[in-house]
């Protein structure tokens, strides 16, 4: 995707890859420390997510399959990290550290386009999370949610879900009712 790689290439993106097996509820990230990887979800989901002063969670993003996942700032600039990432699934994850991504950057120039794109595309997304935030009815960022993350809902717990629309469980329970009565 975004680039064509000769099987050199390949083999060289693929010698400096890491894996792991993950646990649900296995946090991967905790806010405050440096995010030192940039995670492929092979299999599973993820979350990022921030917490406030009074310790709630603020989901920002899901990273089902093939969706890839850092603390963007804290990875590019190896500092403090604002979001936390966990496991919401059992997952297995592929991943480049800083350091072999830099060197993957040197070994294979292409991948500084793939990863430019890939940063691109979900600051856009980013974005327009935001402007859905500010600017929908949570009868709306529901819809959106079920577009963007089709069958995740069957995934994942109401109160994950809940905390991505800025809603509580309970509002996001009649949301699912009125739209299940609109149906009929």
């Amino acid at each position: 995707m975004h680039i064509a790689l000769t099987d050199q290439e390949k083999e060289v993106a693929i010698s400096l890859l890491l894996s792991s097996s993950i646990k649900k509820n296995q946090k991967i990230l905790i806010a405050g420390n440096i995010c030192r990887n940039f995670y492929f979800v092979d299999s599973g989901c993820l979350r990022l997510f921030s917490c406030d002063n009074e310790g709630l969670e603020h989901n920002v993003m899901f990273c089902p399959e093939n969706w890839w996942v850092a603390d963007i700032a804290s990875f590019s600039t190896q500092s403090a990290a604002f979001y936390g990432i966990d496991a919401l699934e059992d997952c297995e994850l592929l991943y480049y550290s800083f350091q072999n991504l830099e060197k993957l950057y040197l070994l294979v120039p292409k991948f500084e386009r793939f990863f430019r794109i890939l940063i691109q595309n979900g600051f856009n997304f980013y974005q327009s999370q935001i402007t859905a935030n500010v600017s929908l009815t949570a009868l709306e960022r529901y819809a959106l949610f079920q577009e963007r993350y089709p069958k995740l809902e069957q995934r994942i717990t109401q109160k994950h879900i809940a905390s991505y629309l800025g809603v509580t469980p309970i509002f996001l329970s009649r949301i699912r009712k009125r739209k299940f009565q609109s149906k009929k």
